[in-house]
């Protein structure tokens, strides 16, 4: 008889903390008679355990559903049934929501046992000596963090469901019975969804929601931190920690996104950093009652309240006046006061240096095919005397960048020009009027999607200077997007032309001779599959550094949700601590959205502890570079070669005659644009055919998600591995994984990707007639790639060196299975077409299922 297996101290706490107390507590919701339906809240264990049980004996979702309703529910007709699973959807909606609170209530026991890669840690590491300390201080003075919320609809509950969440957690916390009591029963009645569509600036202050109510208080507090222990200097307006948001900004991203959006985003954000001024200044004021300071404490209640509650017409950048006013009443305290309360200005005063009068960088985002047809349509207009030939289209790309004129224009467009140029042109304008409202660093990034060469940023330099802007004072920062295999392989040339450009190079020199870089994205996985995008993005940043140190330039890499810190969700402050010394390091950027921003971020214990990995990370990989970190050309010959193997084999799966029309008709893909959980298109080109070029890499992987399989996040990965293993070069790939952190990351990001997987839910298509070979094909390649991973790992299953998030996957797809079951049932509903009154019934089925799905899966492929 086998021993039983020792738990560790974190899985044992899981299990107490979480997995208990969460079986507790739903347990009395189901009990709550919500809906005038008493009986779904017993019925769904029932509905749950015979999911479970005909899913591993790989019935088919129908063959489910039906057995179920014969055993449990005998009686009811067809409409009955499906009113039952609506509630069922109803309820399990609820319980994601119920283990979500009850895991991040429990992070402080849970998440933070292992104090490693937090600041905690990095402040052991100072106390060593002071060598070690300034040390850490020197590399504080260069580094940068920059969280970008983007507002892809993978998690959109309502702002009322963010306000329960977070009240619930506090009150799990507690174990607070009466108040968790209520709070699910408010639950219970608060709609999930919304009726119509959100606006991009509803979208927006879903996301301000997570910056007022976490991310104002982890940030600050982070920077308390660091100030109290390490030298740092505000006099070089240097900021550690930065924050931008996408939202209103990102036309590429979402179309529907006009000058008017932008303005009511700019202006909201500004409103709600004063909120969160005004609120603390109110306990400032409690506090502050002696003589000598009434007429300045009057002065900054006026400006806070004024700015925070009226809409304001012309409203000026205030923050060098904020920051004099808190000075000066922080000297009184100190020469007339014995320096009482200083702490609480100090408080007041270190927020408005972080956030200023903007709270994030509005990033605008635009394609560069869209930029240079406004560039086309300004070179035709009179009004510019650009002095180009009308031929300049013809050109090549050498001629092109030595004709540019870079001459200053105050240009209007006409009222003939389509919408989208004067969008552009407007946009263009009004990063001028934002940056004197909110402050410079409020809107002072143009990123250009699908970049592809020199002139696609030079042209939009040209475009701010004939839009009203000078040269000498264009405080903007100019951003490639890399995302493509084929231009992540020419990005180091693009870059090349730009820094020996004569007045690229000059407009460096002004902006202190900062260069970020965008590389990835959601693209790059749908373009080139899972290890070739990864792979194509550590070359192009190894390729990008060595260009930028041969220039002196100071790099930053903005990594889009495609890059390998985000696939599969997994840890991403390990990826740039194995960031080697060939890769510029002194910069973190990355986007946060859907699921990742609840999960990590929804909390302020949460976001101070991601945040805080992230510092670590970067501080200690810089301080003591990883030398295994560092791949020798025998390694990086050996994952290129897995990388096109893998990269081969999507190519060959996405030119599938079927490819396409199996996610049309086994994933709830068509339907998407229905989904009230975005105010984005889920394909360009919204009026033609389904092309997969034209699909959104969000909707694209979301699909393959709701199909619980997972593609983008594996395929090719197993047949790459077997490939390099079959000619001898197994102990090598093993060898690699043990040392290199980059190689390492990926795989295991691999792995819990595959982990949010289950073939069991489609393998009734075995034996369709047409999709079956197509299926199989699937389903080899994922058995393929497990078998692989766990020989190179050494383990028995996927995700075994990570016992708790293993196990909270586990919980979260058991809770969502029915709705899987039940959106498949209702697609092959749909496919057989037998009942065709009813499809708009099962349309809905399909749609509310997508919900529960999408916000258990934190973090999708």
């Amino acid at each position: 008889m086998s021993s039983p297996v020792k738990l560790s101290y974190r899985e044992t706490t899981f299990n107490q903390e979480v997995v208990t107390r969460f079986e507790l507590y739903n347990s009395l919701f189901q009990t709550l008679p919500f809906y005038q339906v008493k009986d779904t809240g017993i019925l769904l264990p029932f509905f749950s355990s015979h999911c479970e049980k005909e899913t591993a004996a790989n019935s088919s979702p129908t063959e489910i559903i039906e057995s179920f309703f014969k055993k449990y529910v005998p009686g009811i007709d067809h409409q009955e049934q499906i009113n039952r699973m609506f509630r069922f959807i109803q309820y399990i909606e609820r319980q994601v929501v119920l283990f979500d609170a009850v895991e991040d209530s429990s992070f402080n026991k849970i998440g933070r046992t292992d104090d490693s890669g937090s600041l905690q840690s990095l402040l052991q590491l100072a106390a060593q000596s002071d060598k070690v300390r300034d040390d850490i201080s020197d590399k504080l003075k260069k580094f940068s963090l920059r969280l970008v919320l983007t507002a892809h609809p993978t998690q959109f509950y309502p702002g009322t469901v963010l306000g329960i969440i977070t009240d619930l957690i506090e009150a799990l916390k507690h174990n607070d019975l009466n108040n968790i009591d209520v709070l699910l029963q408010q639950l219970g009645k608060t709609p999930f969804f919304n009726k119509t569509s959100p606006t991009p600036v509803d979208e927006a202050a879903s996301l301000v929601w997570f910056l007022e109510n976490t991310f104002y208080h982890a940030i600050s507090a982070i920077q308390s931190k660091l100030e109290e222990e390490f030298d740092i200097d505000y006099a070089n307006d240097h900021q550690i920690l930065e924050l931008g948001f996408w939202p209103g900004g990102d036309r590429d991203g979402n179309p529907n996104v006009t000058t008017e959006t932008t303005v009511s985003v700019a202006s909201l954000l500004r409103q709600i950093i004063f909120r969160c001024y005004y609120r603390d200044f109110r306990v400032l004021k409690r506090r502050i009652t002696f003589r000598g300071i009434e007429k300045t404490i009057s002065r900054l209640e006026k400006l806070l309240y004024h700015n925070a509650f009226n809409n304001q017409s012309n409203p000026k950048d205030l923050q060098s006046e904020l920051l004099s006013l808190l000075n000066s009443v922080k000297q009184t305290l100190i020469t007339d006061h014995d320096s009482l309360f200083v702490n609480i200005v100090d408080g007041l005063l270190q927020k408005v240096r972080l956030f200023g009068c903007y709270f994030a960088t509005l990033d605008i985002r635009q394609d560069s095919r869209v930029l240079r047809s406004v560039f086309t349509y300004c070179t035709q207009q009179s009004q510019i005397k650009s002095g180009l030939a009308k031929e300049y289209e013809d050109l090549s790309e050498e001629e092109k960048l030595t004709t540019i004129p870079f001459n200053e224009a105050d240009f209007h467009c006409d009222e003939d020009a389509d919408d989208m140029t004067k969008d552009t042109l407007n946009t263009i304008r009004l990063m001028q009027q934002i940056q004197y409202s909110n402050g410079e660093k409020a809107c002072q990034r143009f990123i250009i999607s699908n970049c592809q060469r020199s002139s696609d940023i030079l042209q939009l330099i040209n475009l701010f200077l004939w839009s009203g802007w000078k040269k000498e004072s264009l405080s903007v920062d100019f951003m490639p997007l890399f995302e493509t295999v084929n231009d992540l392989t020419h990005a180091a040339q693009v870059m090349e032309s730009l820094y020996v450009h004569p007045f690229y190079k000059e407009h460096l020199k002004r902006r202190d001779n900062r260069q970020s870089i965008m590389l990835g994205f959601s693209d790059s996985t749908k373009d080139g599959g899972y290890l070739m995008a990864n792979w194509s993005i550590y070359k192009a940043k190894v390729e990008l550094t060595a260009m930028a140190r041969k220039y002196g330039i100071d790099l930053a890499f903005f990594d889009g949700r495609g890059g390998p810190p985000a696939r599969g969700g997994g840890k991403t402050h390990r990826f740039y601590a194995s960031m080697g010394t060939e890769i510029a390091n002194e910069h973190i950027q990355l986007t946060i959205q859907g699921q990742t921003v609840s999960s990590q971020y929804g909390s302020v214990e949460t976001a101070r502890f991601n945040v805080e990995q992230l510092i670590n990370a970067g501080i200690v990989s810089s301080l003591k570079p990883n030398e295994s970190d560092l791949l020798n050309k025998n390694s990086k010959a050996l994952i290129s070669e897995m990388a096109d193997e893998s990269y081969n084999l999507f190519m060959a799966l996405r030119q599938h005659p079927l490819f396409v029309e199996y996610l049309e008709k086994y994933s709830p893909l068509k339907l998407l644009s229905k989904i009230n959980i975005s105010s984005r298109p889920t394909k360009r080109n919204a009026d033609a055919q389904l092309k997969l070029e034209d699909l959104r890499a969000i909707s694209f992987v979301t699909s393959w998600s709701q199909l619980k399989q997972n593609i983008p996040g594996f395929y090719g990965v197993g047949t790459s591995l077997k490939k390099v293993k079959d000619e001898g070069k197994w102990e090598e790939v093993k060898q690699l994984y043990q040392s290199s952190g980059f190689f390492k990351t990926m795989l295991d990001n691999c792995s819990m990707s595959m982990s949010k997987s289950d073939f069991r839910v489609t393998a009734y298509l075995e034996h369709d007639k047409k999709f079956a070979a197509f299926w199989k094909m699937l389903k080899a390649e994922y058995d393929l790639t497990k078998a692989m991973l766990l020989e190179l790992t050494g383990t028995e299953v996927l995700m075994q060196e990570y016992p708790v998030e293993r196990r909270s996957i586990a919980i979260r797809e058991r809770i969502v299975l029915p709705l899987v079951i039940i959106q498949h049932y209702a697609l092959q509903c749909l496919n057989k077409n037998d009942h065709p009154e009813l499809n708009d019934v099962y349309n809905k089925l399909v749609i509310r299922t997508v919900y529960g799905i999408v916000n258990a899966g934190r973090n999708l492929a």
